[in-house]
């Protein structure tokens, strides 16, 4: 029976001051995922595991801010809603109206770490070792985020932790004839947050590889990542047109093997001083 299963009813907002302007729990996401990536840095710093400094891992942040909100923002459009920045090119600006794509951001990142290797003379490899081994700190925040906006819901379920997510039937307001679904939010959270997270951890600070062979660690979380969201893409109701029968997050994240692939080969070579 539907009633048996929880309906999802959280309010976005942390904290209102007006109806619509307050502190959101999205956004709130993003400031502990930037805080706690920045966190961990400094302490590779204070703890010799990273030839950055303290000002360089500031320069670095500012220029991952950018990049994660730019591509992010940039490849929610470019990859799941073409028409509609077509259609309405202002609406890249509406930052408030949701649409954020990890590919896009990905990228958003990647010349981000280019910028900064150049710019501090520090090996481009490192750096993405540095950086794979924190970014699933927002990832985590970001996908228990999209569960409490009640977004980006699972299909439907008969599993006794199934989810009933009002918004996804807009129009209807009889709860008993909405089906229950896969909370997925909280398996992205799980997989790509937080086992990731702490496997990313656990090579950086227990392990050799970012030594001996820099960007080996950066590889690895790209295949790590690319395995985790085709996992939970099973579960996720796709939120745009299928290419070539996958969801788009699937079929997105299969180039993520190749770029893992590409950054294992290549650490196996010195690095240019």
């Amino acid at each position: 029976m539907i009633l048996a299963y929880w309906v999802h009813h959280w309010d976005p907002f942390l904290f209102k001051f007006t109806d619509t302007i307050g502190v959101r729990y999205y956004g709130l996401a993003y400031v502990l995922g930037f805080v706690g990536a920045a966190w961990i840095m400094i302490r590779y710093v204070r703890t010799g595991r990273t030839q950055l400094t303290e000002t360089q891992i500031g320069d670095l942040m500012v220029s991952m801010v950018i990049g994660v909100i730019a591509g992010g923002r940039l490849g929610y459009f470019l990859l799941y809603d073409l028409e509609a920045v077509l259609a309405n090119p202002m609406s890249l600006l509406r930052v408030w109206s949701g649409g954020m794509s990890f590919h896009g951001g990905l990228l958003g990142v990647a010349l981000a770490i280019v910028w900064s290797s150049w710019r501090q003379k520090i090996p481009s490899r490192h750096i993405a070792d540095v950086v794979a081994s924190v970014t699933s700190i927002g990832l985590l925040f970001g996908r228990l985020a999209n569960f409490i906006n009640g977004e980006l819901w699972g299909r439907i379920a008969t599993v006794p932790w199934a989810v009933v997510f009002p918004q996804s039937v807009p129009a209807r307001t009889d709860f008993s004839q909405i089906a229950a679904r896969h909370p997925s939010q909280l398996y992205e959270a799980f997989l790509e947050g937080a086992v990731l997270l702490a496997y990313a951890q656990w090579r950086y600070w227990r392990t050799a590889i970012t030594r001996v062979h820099p960007g080996h660690l950066a590889g690895e979380y790209l295949i790590g990542y690319g395995v985790a969201r085709i996992v939970c893409e099973v579960f996720r109701e796709p939120d745009a047109e299928l290419i070539l029968g996958l969801s788009r997050g699937t079929f997105y994240s299969i180039f993520l093997f190749v770029a893992g692939a590409g950054f294992i080969r290549r650490s196996r070579t010195p690095v240019r001083k």
